[in-house]
């Protein structure tokens, strides 16, 4: 009888790790169930030796393979058209399944398939591949097979992803070229200290020159690159960012480093109005799809991307749970614009929180994008200034002591 590893949450959100005894995946969900547990991922748990015995290299380049935003977004727009075009469930995802070339995504809608040929439900089907389908999608997927609206709800989707990955698309503009610029300036930098200055020192040291405090000091770092010592430093580098990576893994760490990125200059504002868009948009998509308010929330919560602002929506959860608005738990969190808030609020007391929810979401994800331009313009010429200062400084210490040689010899 094969054992699963399930991930679920009980009846009152808490998450749950646990291992269940079964004939069939079926069953360890009912059971389960009947446990009060909500499964959110069950996966068989199965022997090194099986593993080993059945390894694949398709298999691993698979599971090397991430599903994008953008991938997602084809697929509930092509699934969309199949459904309203009249097309069955099982035909459209063999369709799609079949020109999918995500390798993951493909795998994942051929055993989706063959689930929904068996009977189970699409929106059932699909939360069983976590990786690919969130529970974003499957809320929405759910509400629309319950509506009897899934070619809608999956124009919705399709719409809510592409806007994602635009969104996404703009950061990454806006980050690539400091980034790349900043990789250039350094590879300039350490190329010149190791293999530009000991040539000139070597010179400096035949001609007996004396040498100004700048360019001992630029040579002191280039020996330092040349010698074991480097070792330790690059070491240090890593052990930090270890160190880094296990605390924001913490609760607290989490927090105060996400609070801490939204208070960082230039940056910290382009933060909080990507998640403010990011908020109203799924929040928004989710209500307009008839996903019940407290799921909707909870699932906001879980794809905010900031501690700080998942926070700030578990704390309105909350307050609508005891008959409050979401509008005043945000006011109270003081994470979200001021106009965002004022917004949720007069579609709260208008019933037309969602379209409200929309127009924030657009207003938002404009404001976005003029903040990437204003954050690239300005992080241009900073990044000139850097480039331009390390090669600068290089080609000081060199002539430094030359120009001392050369008033020496007048």
């Amino acid at each position: 009888m094969p054992t699963y590893v399930v991930r679920a949450r009980d009846t009152k959100g808490n998450a749950r790790r646990e291992k269940v005894t079964a004939d069939s995946p079926g069953e360890a969900r009912t059971a389960l169930r009947e446990k009060g547990l909500f499964v959110q991922e069950l996966v068989e748990d199965r022997g090194l030796v099986d593993r080993l015995s059945n390894f694949d290299m398709q298999d691993v380049q698979t599971a090397l393979t991430s599903v994008t935003v953008k991938d997602k977004a084809i697929f509930s727009r092509q699934f969309a058209v199949l459904i309203n075009a009249g097309v069955a469930l099982v035909r459209g995802l063999g369709v799609l399944s079949d020109q999918c070339p995500n390798p993951k995504l493909k795998k994942a809608l051929q055993e989706i398939s063959g689930d929904v040929q068996q009977g189970t439900n699409l929106s059932d089907s699909m939360r069983k591949h976590p990786n690919c389908f969130d529970g974003l999608y499957v809320a929405m997927v759910q509400a629309g097979e319950v509506g009897g609206v899934l070619d809608e709800v999956m124009n919705r989707l399709a719409k809510l992803l592409e806007d994602v990955a635009r969104l996404q698309n703009q950061i990454k503009s806006a980050m690539t070229y400091p980034v790349a610029v900043g990789i250039i300036a350094v590879t300039i930098f350490l190329g010149m200290c190791i293999f530009l200055l000991p040539i000139f020192e070597n010179i400096f040291i035949e001609l007996n020159a004396p040498l100004p405090a700048f360019t001992a000091f630029m040579i002191g770092i280039s020996r330092f690159l040349r010698s074991f010592y480097v070792i330790f430093l690059v070491g240090a580098i890593i052990v930090l960012a270890y160190a880094y990576r296990q605390y924001y893994k913490t609760r607290v760490g989490r927090e105060t480093m996400d609070r801490f990125f939204l208070k960082m200059p230039l940056f910290g504002d382009l933060i909080q109005k990507t998640a403010t868009a990011r908020f109203c948009r799924t929040f928004g998509a989710l209500s307009r799809s008839g996903v019940p308010i407290l799921t909707s929330l909870e699932i906001v919560r879980d794809t905010a991307g900031n501690q700080v602002i998942a926070n700030a929506v578990d704390e309105a959860r909350k307050e609508v749970q005891t008959g409050g608005q979401i509008s005043l738990a945000l006011q109270r969190e003081q994470v979200f614009p001021v106009m965002a808030i004022q917004m949720i609020s007069i579609g709260e007391e208008t019933g037309e929180i969602d379209t409200m929810l929309m127009k924030v979401a657009d207003f938002y994800e404009d404001e976005v994008e003029q903040a990437v331009k204003a954050l690239t313009s300005i992080m241009e010429p900073i990044m000139i200034v850097v480039l331009g200062g390390m090669v600068g400084s290089i080609l000081i210490a060199m002539y430094l002591p030359i120009f001392g040689i050369m008033d020496a010899i007048k």
